[in-house]
């Protein structure tokens, strides 16, 4: 645990803690929210605009789970020269399906997360950056996922930490069942894949954008969140902002036949946010799980590798930790058209 870099007010505070998921889906749930906070509504959404313009809050709205959509996401690297390195971020960055981006300490140094409407897309967009930047590009594609979720604690002394979203009700618990998304559906997704309008109704702002009925907007996102189409709604702090400015990108070189039954031991961890099983190239990459760690210093990450490297005990046979140096692009999944 550590103090907050940036201080926030009991209401910011109260806010971030408790709505990281499980905003309401009624007519007016800000006004609800405020109740509960003991604050006007109007105080409340300055507040969250506040929140939002100072970068506090990187979006706040519906996180969509790109499969369920039946779209194409993957994670992908780069081997980027020094002196091209900023050049190469803006020919990545220009590609809309680029959502997030990060500089990272390894010689893969570029890493960004690519989300495309179709599966198919995604070598196609892959191909593309080949093309524009003359570098190689490698495909990481989710193999099997272990875990997703994090939620970021701040206390009434501005001392924070992470709490696994496995304990809490905002954690995945969806029905499994396929889901076919309607036109409505598709429509709403394009509407509100960058955040929720931050308005007293922001269910009839959505609805007047569409040309429909609030109650319908609600219902359509209550059968999504249910499904597991919308993973939750809610705000999505900036862990950067929060003080975890050390963010390692563990990943281990373990045996397949292992793999699932490990995965699934590192994702429980605390201060693991994503765990997944990702393919490896070799020979310049053997590794093939991967486990996202946060913490306030790098001692803070090496601690939790070492605490991971515990569990996998002789099955490592090697791992690394990539930490994240910049962030060269960060904006919400374009999910749907």
């Amino acid at each position: 645990m550590k103090h907050a870099d940036t201080q926030l007010s009991p209401l910011e505070r109260d806010f971030i803690n408790r709505y990281q998921g499980d905003f309401p889906l009624q007519e007016n749930p800000f006004q609800s929210i405020a109740e509960q906070l003991d604050c006007s509504e109007k105080v409340l959404i300055q507040t969250i605009k506040n929140l939002r313009e100072q970068k506090i809050l990187t979006r706040f709205g519906p996180l969509y789970d790109a499969a369920r959509l039946g779209g194409g996401l993957t994670l992908a690297a780069m081997s980027v020269p020094e002196d091209r390195f900023n050049i190469v971020t803006q020919q990545v960055n220009a590609f809309a399906e680029v959502a997030h981006n990060y500089r990272r300490e390894h010689k893969l140094n570029m890493w960004f997360v690519l989300a495309t409407e179709t599966p198919v897309e995604i070598i196609q967009i892959l191909t593309s950056i080949e093309e524009a930047t003359g570098l190689a590009v490698y495909n990481f594609p989710k193999q099997h996922e272990f875990y997703i979720g994090l939620r970021f604690d701040i206390s009434n002394d501005n001392v924070h930490e992470t709490i696994s979203l496995a304990d809490l009700s905002m954690a995945d618990n969806k029905s499994g069942d396929e889901y076919k998304l309607t036109d409505l559906d598709r429509k709403i997704i394009k509407q509100t894949q960058s955040g929720l309008p931050i308005t007293s109704q922001p269910y009839h702002a959505v609805a007047d954008n569409i040309g429909c009925n609030a109650n319908d907007i609600i219902e359509h996102l209550k059968k999504m969140l249910n499904s597991g189409v919308i993973r939750r709604i809610g705000a999505v702090p900036n862990h950067f902002r929060l003080g975890f400015k050390a963010n390692g990108m563990t990943v281990w070189d373990v045996p397949d036949k292992q793999i699932i039954e490990l995965g699934n031991q590192v994702g429980q961890l605390d201060f693991v946010s994503h765990s997944y099983q990702r393919p490896r190239h070799l020979p310049l990459w053997p590794y093939n799980l991967f486990a996202m760690v946060h913490g306030h210093t790098r001692e803070a990450v090496n601690e939790k590798t070492e605490q991971i490297k515990q569990i996998l005990g002789k099955n490592c046979r090697a791992h690394e930790i990539l930490f994240s140096t910049e962030i060269l692009k960060k904006t919400g999944l374009r999910l749907a058209a």
